[in-house]
């Protein structure tokens, strides 16, 4: 095992609890995913946090969702369960974005996303809407311990949200699991106060970060201010879908504002109440976080995780993302402030790395959501729009390139490193506004490829998502060109796009890929467009109508179609078939 022997995974069994001398387990956390004690891994990240601020904490990975005697393994919690679907959106994770099983799953062992041989959905690793499923078990096997619910999946769906698998609206998730609280966003701060609190035996009213379920009594007796957002109930969206957008449009403008007025929003006979949200944590929290003693390999029972096998020699340097596309719920998760760790965190991260006993000299990633983000800020710090990359970058946004570049440096003169690769996906308009750093990259930090995501190459679809117009992309790809060809370096491209977005018709699809022929770029990886919840895109989806506007837009739902939009991107990558890879099989 890698580490010193302080560096012990979490307990995720009954012996390994007692081994370490305990009785009892304060926090259990339960996950959809293999335990992976690493910082990538959302549940190894809080366990430890819990941990470094003095409390016991298992990890319950992949329980059978069965009955609830796994949710028994260590005996009551004495505060509470922490409930988590995993590093993805079990429904992302289960189905393909045209509602097909998966049959693979990154995050389980070996790939493998049943518990047998048979690949029956009872069988399932992760079961659907895991998050409800396991917050269910937890209250059978102790129905006095709190129950809270935390995570990417709990996040996104905290208010009325549409599910693709089951092609409708659906209550938040906090209704239907009937769990005691949700946490959203990064839940660092908010699951210590939540421990805290109990701790005391408070109760876990106003607390930042998070949300709670209330009774119409509740609701009336509390009292909340004039400014409270009230937001469409589930009832009245379901009776006129249109209000779907209005509701996505405000929880989307009140995540980017770091808003503190209070958002209520009615279910069936139960109102959520959004709290304020939790503080991001400044650079030395973070560093903090990312020095915590993991073991950084899977717990010895979860076997070969592919998804750790890609991360495992990687660094992230930079949470947040202000850029804001439709499609994406990174905004809505991580939040709108772009926080950078210290250099000195990082060296130390990467010193760390090339000490594991399968390290071969190279880091595989400096990066995060968006890796040219880092050394970016705000050059106003009072901004709420928090849209900075739309539709050009934000006067206001401050860019110190040297940061990067002077990063990069230090990571690749350190002793055991031969390599250090930025293998995250970069801004393109961000690039080409720092020329020095982007030089770098082609010709000392590609690994083969600069990975890009155009999504588009049309203009109206592209002002939808929320996208730079269709002169960046060949301005850019000229630009490396040059770039290239001065250095006498070759410049391949790792290009990313999603067919059937809403507005996206068959005759875009045609032009996009008769432009991507024609600027001899390849098509590495594609998608068509998956409604998943929490993003303005899916709001298109299900509304019909665009995000600014509110026109009238056609949306392709039906498999016909969108397979009628894929199949233009695959006509001109006949030749390159074993290179494509096509995210919707």
């Amino acid at each position: 095992m890698f580490g010193s022997e302080k560096n012990k995974f979490l307990p995720a069994t009954w012996e390994e609890m007692l081994s370490r001398g305990w009785e009892e387990i304060d926090i259990v956390l339960v996950t959809g995913d293999a335990y992976v004690d690493h910082p990538s891994f959302g549940v190894a990240m809080i366990g430890r946090w819990l941990e470094s601020h003095g409390y016991k904490v298992a990890i319950l990975f992949q329980p059978r969702h069965h009955n609830a005697e796994d949710f028994k393994r260590f005996g009551k919690p004495r505060l509470f369960y922490g409930i988590t679907a995993g590093n993805l959106d079990s429904i992302v994770s289960n189905y393909t974005g045209n509602a097909k099983v998966r049959d693979t799953d990154t995050f389980s062992k070996d790939g493998n996303p049943y518990f047998n041989k048979y690949k029956k959905k009872s069988e399932r690793r992760r079961p659907d809407r895991a998050t409800i499923r396991y917050a269910n078990l937890a209250k059978s096997a102790f129905n006095d311990v709190p129950v809270i619910l935390g995570g990417l999946e709990a996040s996104l769906r905290r208010f009325v949200h549409y599910d693709f698998q089951q092609k409708k609206l659906r209550a938040s998730i906090l209704t239907d699991a009937k769990a005691d609280l949700l946490v959203y966003g990064m839940g660092e701060r908010a699951v210590l106060n939540i421990a805290r609190l109990l701790e005391t035996g408070k109760d876990l009213k106003g607390i930042d970060g998070t949300c709670e379920r209330l009774t119409e009594k509740e609701v009336s007796v509390r009292g909340f201010p004039d400014t409270t957002l009230i937001l469409p109930s589930f009832e009245d969206i379901k009776n006129d879908t249109s209000l779907f957008m209005y509701s996505e449009q405000n929880v989307d403008s009140h995540a980017r504002s770091l808003s503190e007025i209070p958002i209520l929003q009615k279910q069936q006979a139960i109102w959520v109440l959004q709290n304020k949200p939790a503080l991001p944590l400044n650079k030395n929290e973070l560093d903090k976080l990312y020095a915590l003693p993991f073991v950084r390999t899977p717990h010895p029972n979860s076997g070969d995780i592919p998804a750790y096998r890609m991360i495992r020699h990687s660094v992230t340097i930079v949470r947040g993302c202000s850029g804001n596309c439709s499609f994406c719920a990174i905004t809505r998760h991580q939040g709108p402030v772009v926080t950078c760790r210290n250099k000195k965190s990082i060296l130390n991260e990467v010193k760390v790395i090339s000490e594991m006993p399968d390290f071969t000299g190279t880091i595989t990633d400096i990066g995060g959501p968006t890796a040219n983000l880092y050394g970016t800020s705000c050059g106003i710090q009072s901004c709420k729009k928090h849209d900075c990359l739309y539709p050009k970058v934000c006067k206001n946004l401050k860019i110190d390139e040297k940061v990067f570049i002077n990063l990069l440096d230090e990571v690749s003169a350190l002793e055991k490193v031969k390599h250090c690769h930025v293998s995250s996906g970069l801004r393109m308009e961000l690039l080409l506004k720092t020329p020095h750093l982007l030089e770098k990259i082609i010709t000392k930090h590609t690994p083969g490829r600069i990975k890009i995501a155009p999504e588009h190459t049309e203009k109206e679809v592209l002002k939808l998502m929320h996208k730079e117009g269709p002169d960046l992309l060949p301005k850019f790809v000229k630009t490396c060109r040059d770039i290239a060809k001065k250095n006498q370096k070759e410049v391949n491209f790792a290009t990313y796009f999603i067919s059937a977005h809403p507005g996206c018709m068959v005759r875009d699809m045609k032009q996009l890929a008769q432009k991507i022929k024609k600027s001899g770029l390849k098509v590495r990886q594609f998608q068509d467009f998956t409604a998943t919840p929490g993003t303005l895109s899916t709001a298109m989806y299900v509304t019909g109508l665009a995000r600014e506007s509110l026109k009238k837009i056609h949306v392709p739902r039906g498999d016909s179609e969108r397979k009628a939009q894929r199949v233009e991107l695959e006509k001109i990558m006949k030749k390159n078939n074993k290179n494509i890879r096509d995210v919707n099989r």
